[in-house]
């Protein structure tokens, strides 16, 4: 397929922001909103600007570049696969589900997107190298085919290099156009395992942060930091994708460019949370690994809040 335009890239994941700052440093500033910080930002709106969304059943099809071992790819599928899975009547004193984080997004316009898991593609041999530009990425997902009704989510193993990864984002979603007369608009999105690259910046709060109060890392639920903070911002991405899909839908700031339905709560992951500390979270007793939603065969996350546009807050659930 061929791309009708290229799209214009716009970072979602900034966290070079010190947690004592109250702005962006000045690499970060060119970029404006679209970003999740550490700290978390002024009171916003989401404004409804009238676009299409993704609602109804979608498909997730997830491309692993590079080396990923079994139970990283397990900790990413199991969570796709728990994001639109359905969920007990909750009893009491039992943790949250990953199911009813993603609920929130049917209280936008359109009532929401179902999520299935769809193919698994392995591209271990680094098919465009180690060494990826967001070009490279779009290419990706076009020749992962299957684009109607799907988001395509390209993730890259710790040592595959995506400029400019941990400079100014930790991963991206977007839209193209393919097709046989480039018509048809898809969505994709990237994020990237941040165990080697830059822990402080897109593993928080599992590494300490690059800057601000140098407290304890929390334990990742799954064991893996790296694994574990890519969920976090495959999480936020996919929130951005189905509820401002094409840059038309729910966001605040620039055409494009705004704050997301999860960008605009990051850093905030239980109540309480002020910058530099995540909020109050569920805690393993037996791993001391904190987390806030269980998903499928008891799996345990840490899920970034999302606004909720009923309230105009930004939604914990613990």
């Amino acid at each position: 397929m061929d791309e009708r335009r290229k799209p214009a890239f716009v970072p979602l994941l900034c966290l070079a922001l010190a947690v004592l700052l109250s702005e962006a440093p000045p690499r970060c500033a060119a970029f404006n909103p679209r970003m999740l910080f550490l700290v978390k930002p002024d009171p916003i709106v989401l404004q409804d600007h009238r676009g299409a969304l993704l609602t109804g059943n979608l498909t997730v099809n997830l491309l692993f570049y590079g080396r990923f071992a079994p139970a990283q790819r397990a900790i990413v599928a199991d969570f796709v696969r728990s994001v639109s899975a359905s969920a007990p009547h909750p009893q009491p004193g039992a943790a949250p589900s990953v199911a009813s984080w993603w609920r929130t997004t049917t209280l936008y316009r359109g009532g929401g997107a179902r999520l299935r898991l769809g193919r698994q593609i392995l591209d271990e041999r680094m098919s465009l190298g180690r060494s990826l530009s967001l070009d490279n990425v779009t290419e990706l997902a076009r020749a992962a085919g299957h684009h109607r009704g799907a988001i395509t989510a390209v993730l890259t193993a710790a040592d595959v290099l995506v400029a400019p990864f941990c400079m100014s984002r930790c991963g991206v979603h977007n839209h193209a156009r393919g097709g046989a007369h480039g018509m048809a608009r898809y969505t994709y999105l990237w994020a990237g395992n941040p165990a080697q690259q830059c822990p402080g910046q897109c593993a928080w709060p599992f590494h300490q942060p690059l800057h601000g109060p140098q407290t304890p890392p929390l334990v990742a639920p799954n064991g893996d930091v790296g694994a574990d903070g890519m969920v976090i911002s495959l999480a936020a991405l996919l929130a951005g994708t189905v509820t401002n899909p094409y840059g038309d839908g729910y966001y605040q700031g620039e055409t494009g460019a705004g704050l997301e339905a999860a960008t605009a709560c990051a850093g905030i992951f239980g109540s309480g949370a002020y910058p530099g500390y995540p909020g109050k979270l569920l805690t393993d007793p037996v791993t001391g690994a904190s987390y806030n939603a269980v998903g499928l065969g008891g799996r345990k996350y840490l899920l970034p809040a999302m606004w909720d546009p009923t309230t105009s807050l930004c939604k914990t659930l613990v």
